[in-house]
């Protein structure tokens, strides 16, 4: 059936999504065009683990409410959803993050990347890549371990305090605290970039034809001294970091445990 909507369709049964008019044929139409995600989906899942050799954990289908949120929250219709099904990698850091997503761009044909680090969406950091597969959209989140933590928390947030939180609604205080754990790790994460963006222009430095020899041992000095303490340094910094996202999601999710004590 799913193959016989056509857009007109669902786009209109998008308008009733959105003000809310919505019959039974129009939750079986919903449902059918969900699951003609599922092969696509399935698809992108296997190369992802047959070729990448990575494990994403993923989602074959959002939500009637999830979907019905975003539509009247966002500007779009049915069929410009990008993530109606999607998957999510987490990797280790930001160069890795770069790694992934070329690797990502080569594996699929048709790709569109939305990169969510330099222009966040109400704090959220994070690269996007929509495959398209048998002419379906499927949305791949790729994240770095701090990245995932920041959306973790957000979404404490918005359990406990204001589920408007994560699109920029909520209280003044919330949004406060999140932009600013937002910016500590974009801050961390620019440093990482900023050092392997220096590598390779120590290496073309050191080689030049220009330099004495003895200028190019102080560089290769140099070069190996930020080998070894550079690295070090920003883990260091990336588990600070790390520790303190964690613990203030303990926090919320204490203060969680805590209300729903109260209102048992």
């Amino acid at each position: 059936m799913a193959s016989e909507i056509s857009k007109t369709q669902i786009d209109r049964l998008g308008e009733r999504l959105k003000k809310g008019n919505i019959t039974e044929a129009d939750l079986r139409l919903l449902d059918s065009y969900r699951r003609s995600f599922t092969e696509a989906y399935e698809i992108v899942m296997g190369k992802i683990r047959e070729e990448l050799k990575l494990e994403p954990t993923g989602r074959p289908a959002k939500s009637t409410t999830s979907i019905s949120d975003k539509l009247r929250r966002e500007s779009i219709r049915l069929t410009q959803i990008q993530d109606i099904a999607g998957c999510r990698l987490i990797v280790t850091d930001i160069a890795n993050q770069e790694t992934v997503v070329e690797a990502l761009k080569n594996l699929f044909e048709q790709t569109t990347i939305v990169d969510r680090r330099e222009q966040p969406s109400h704090g959220y950091r994070a690269v996007h890549v929509i495959a398209r597969c048998d002419n379906k959209l499927i949305e791949i989140q790729v994240r770095t371990a701090l990245q995932h933590l920041w959306a973790e928390l957000s979404e404490k947030f918005s359990d406990v305090v204001d589920s408007a939180i994560k699109y920029g609604g909520g209280d003044k205080t919330s949004q406060s605290i999140l932009a600013k754990l937002s910016s500590l790790v974009a801050d961390e994460e620019s440093n990482e970039m900023q050092f392997e963006d220096i590598q390779p222009q120590l290496f073309q430095l050191s080689s030049s034809t220009r330099l004495t020899d003895n200028h190019k041992r102080r560089i290769t000095a140099v070069q190996e001294r930020l080998k070894s303490v550079v690295p070090a340094l920003l883990d260091s910094m990336r588990q600070e970091v790390s520790k303190l996202l964690q613990n203030i999601i303990k926090d919320v999710e204490k203060l969680k445990g805590e209300n729903d004590d109260l209102s048992g």
